[in-house]
């Protein structure tokens, strides 16, 4: 069944786009990922656990994170996008800044919460828009530039959280208009915070891309419904599938515990820590994630129909056997130049999670199958990640085996995909076999 001819936009506005929404993105990571450069002080601060601590970088983020993706991506399928995710930004903002204000632990939970809800809406609808500007040999080099953010993100907010740490060492007190005295890191959090609503300023004067939708598929309904009866009727295709990109954000988030890993085991401190996990992040991130949209688009133009999820399959490879090894070396610099390859395997990953999405998705329902995708990684991502370090020190290592906890959860959570990889690849090339010559699965 072939596909009526889509008006693109122009290349150069397509681009300019992405590389406002990629700011955003970034913007979303700096927010999400400080709380973890931060957890010692916070702890001493409020009186926290380990496992308090687990619940802010996971549960607390997740819950509305995950959840409120499905709503708003059956409402980027029939809305104005660019609008949602300028609210996002905003709240999202504005919810971290509000981090900083926080004197308990339910007061930081149910900011967390708000920037999850903010967070929310930017994914779905970044994908959605990004398909609808590029043809399908075009969009793994502007997803993964999209994606590049995770990296970006996590070593502007390393370098951020360090500058402002070591700062505030020089200093003895900070006191702002209206708020007064803040600790160093209540001040970090109104630093990366109270610029984004700037940023959602000039994601609402985007341009709205018109959507890909054929006749057909838009006359055979896409409400949240629809979508989940298409995803349950493909269960043997979607479990795996999002199996290997839910691996790689599990073993992400739990890298939240990378500072107090690095403290406990080496004695650095977080500023040390920060600064030099910063240039490992922006020295490998960016480049791998970059030469694996590249590599998907490679391969794509070859014929190789598994492209983009092959390439996911050697990152899971990559990330579990440097995931149990960095943590175990004698030294820190040793480690964390593993976790440099450890960071390569995961920017493999994450580049082409949503261009091999794509390729099975149908146009009518798209943001919303990506919305649900995003929904399952995160969940499982911030749900097992930081929960699961946390529990394995609270109640099986101790507070001081940190890097055991650190090296056991990437085994036990990849080595089943590893196993059942024949299996996922063989099942998604009938996939895309069925989606195009026949428009459906």
């Amino acid at each position: 069944m072939s596909r009526p001819a889509h008006d693109y936009p122009s290349s150069r506005y397509a681009w300019y786009m992405v590389a406002l929404l990629t700011v955003a993105y970034i913007f979303s990571f700096v927010d999400r990922y400080v709380l973890g450069l931060l957890i010692e002080p916070i702890k001493a601060d409020l009186e926290l656990t380990d496992t308090q601590i687990g619940l802010l970088l996971g549960p607390a983020f997740a819950i509305f994170y995950a959840t409120m993706g499905l709503p708003l991506g059956w409402l980027a399928d029939k809305k104005r996008r660019t609008w949602i995710v300028a609210a996002g930004v905003a709240l999202w903002s504005a919810a971290t800044a509000a981090s900083g204000l926080a004197k308990n632990f339910p007061q930081l939970f149910l900011a967390r919460m708000s920037i999850g809800v903010g967070e929310a809406t930017l994914s779905p609808c970044t994908m959605s828009m990004i398909s609808d500007s590029f043809p399908k040999e075009k969009r793994a080099k502007p997803i993964a530039f999209y994606t590049m953010a995770l990296s970006l993100g996590a070593g502007i907010a390393s370098l951020i959280s360090a500058g402002v740490l070591q700062w505030a060492k020089t200093v003895d007190h900070i006191a702002l208009p209206l708020v007064g005295a803040v600790a160093p890191w209540q001040f970090t959090f109104f630093v990366v915070g109270l610029p984004g609503l700037v940023l959602a300023l000039l994601v609402f004067t985007l341009r709205e891309p018109k959507r890909e939708v054929t006749p057909e598929e838009a006359g055979s309904g896409n409400n949240l419904p629809d979508m989940l009866r298409h995803v349950g009727r493909e269960w043997s295709l979607y479990l795996p599938f999002v199996a290997v990109f839910g691996y790689m954000t599990v073993v992400a988030y739990s890298q939240g515990w990378g500072a107090p890993m690095f403290q406990r085991t080496w004695g650095w401190e977080p500023t040390q820590y920060a600064t030099v996990n910063a240039i490992v992040l922006l020295a490998t991130g960016p480049l791998a994630v970059n030469f694996a949209g590249w590599w998907s688009d490679r391969w794509t133009a070859q014929g190789m129909l598994d492209a983009p999820l092959r390439i996911a399959i050697i990152g899971v490879a990559v990330v579990l056997a440097t995931g149990v090894a960095a943590p175990l070396m004698p030294g820190p610099y040793i480690a964390i130049g593993i976790y440099g390859l450890n960071t390569i395997g995961i920017a493999f990953i994450s580049a082409v999670g949503v261009t091999a999405l794509l390729n099975i998705s149908p146009a009518a329902m798209r943001a919303q199958i990506v919305a649900f995708y995003y929904m399952c990684i995160s969940l499982a991502g911030l749900m097992l990640g930081p929960t699961s370090i946390a529990l394995l020190n609270d109640n099986v290592f101790g507070a001081e085996g940190i890097r055991y906890s650190m090296a056991l959860l990437p085994l036990v959570y990849g080595l089943p995909i590893l196993l059942g990889s024949g299996y996922i690849l063989r099942r998604y090339r009938d996939a895309v076999t069925a989606f195009e010559t026949e428009g459906a699965l």
